[in-house]
């Protein structure tokens, strides 16, 4: 159950959740609004599929560790191969060293594992596979075609709680916005129809950091961005 607060260009949102502090969103320079609270699954490094035997043609003929583009996509497929069943812990890093994703599978000895990039940052990243063998490490380059819309839509962190989102439009359209907290868990979302250019400022309360936001217009093109 939503509670909203209603001022003059200054809107609201209570949220209410198991905490003992209730999260809210406060959203300034904001003229009208249409929530939505579908859910939908967003994060910085997406894991797509279950974990599957290492078989078939893409198996490796030997013990060993390779990522490979998915063609037309965000993704890469990381396939392994050990020696034996067991424990494997798989970790991915940026261009900085700070770990984007890690995971630890047990009594394994393949897997074919497709890793979505969609929302990450462009740049150079590393595959690290550590099992009983010792550690084995891929280097790839995510650089995603940028879209025009991409281009338009910028989110940029003013503070520690405020976020301004920005589309730059020639025309009128409709633009959806959503936020997400550190857990996935979908804090916010609307849809405005804008005019021109447009912005507004998001001011986040008691919520854990690590936001994701999703801006996205009717044609279905969208943008990603984790703060």
């Amino acid at each position: 159950m939503q509670t909203m607060f209603y001022k003059i260009k200054q809107v609201s949102l209570q949220l209410s959740a198991l905490r003992a502090t209730r999260p809210y969103i406060c959203i300034i320079n904001k003229t009208k609004k249409n929530m939505k609270t579908r859910s939908l699954f967003i994060a910085a490094l997406v894991v797509m599929s279950a974990v599957v035997s290492a078989i078939g043609k893409e198996e490796p003929s030997k013990a060993g560790l390779a990522v490979v583009p998915v063609k037309g996509k965000e993704v890469f497929k990381v396939i392994y191969k050990g020696e034996n069943a067991g424990k494997v812990k798989l970790n991915v890093y940026d261009a900085t060293g700070s770990v984007v994703f890690s995971e630890t599978l047990s009594n394994v000895d393949g897997f074919i594992r497709p890793l979505n990039f969609n929302g990450l940052q462009s740049g150079d990243y590393t595959v690290e596979l550590i099992d009983a063998a010792g550690k084995r490490v891929e280097k790839i380059s995510y650089f995603p075609k940028v879209s025009a819309f991409d281009k338009n839509v910028r989110v940029i962190k003013m503070e520690e709680s405020k976020f301004i989102v920005s589309v730059a439009n020639t025309g009128t359209e409709v633009v959806n916005v959503k936020i997400y907290d550190a857990a996935n868990n979908l804090v916010h979302s609307e849809s405005k129809e804008i005019s021109g250019n447009f912005a507004q400022v998001y001011s986040i309360k008691n919520i854990t950091p690590g936001f994701t936001f999703e801006v996205a217009d009717s044609a279905g093109n969208s943008k990603t961005v984790k703060y």
